[in-house]
């Protein structure tokens, strides 16, 4: 799991596409942002953020 990142890294800088790096996070945070609030007290207040 961890050669994907390094693989992506590598790409990143290989090519100079510096402005991928805010939107994968974005993703990342948003994807954990729901498997962590999926069945929790929480998800309803969550939900009307968005």
């Amino acid at each position: 799991m961890l050669s994907i990142f390094a693989e992506l890294w590598q790409f990143i800088r290989a090519r100079r596409k510096f402005v991928l790096v805010p939107i994968i996070l974005m993703m990342a945070l948003l994807g954990g942002l729901l498997v962590l609030t999926h069945g929790s007290a929480v998800a309803p207040f969550i939900y009307t953020i968005f």
